[in-house]
């Protein structure tokens, strides 16, 4: 397993804490507060990024691990396009 005592450690699930909260911050207001459903869909996107490292974690493999890792890197695309529709 991975050389972290808690999954709080890993850079990429800090980096993806930051992200949820901006975009919560960023769907608070405007166009998205009237959106409901494509408001929970990015604030959801969001959350997963960082739950499925924290999941993937807890797995007793590597192989476990990293496979969590690949689901959470497959989010972010997702994430990244439903966000950009919204604004054009």
């Amino acid at each position: 397993m991975a050389a972290f005592k808690r999954f709080e450690d890993i850079t990429a699930w800090q980096k993806a804490r930051e992200l949820s909260a901006a975009i919560y911050i960023a769907t608070s207001d405007g166009a998205f507060s009237r959106d409901f459903e494509l408001r929970n869909q990015i604030r959801r996107s969001a959350v997963s990024i960082m739950a499925n490292i924290a999941e993937g974690f807890g797995r007793r493999t590597n192989k476990d691990f990293a496979n969590f890792l690949v689901i959470a890197h497959a989010r972010s695309p997702k994430l990244n396009r439903t966000y950009i529709l919204h604004l054009i």
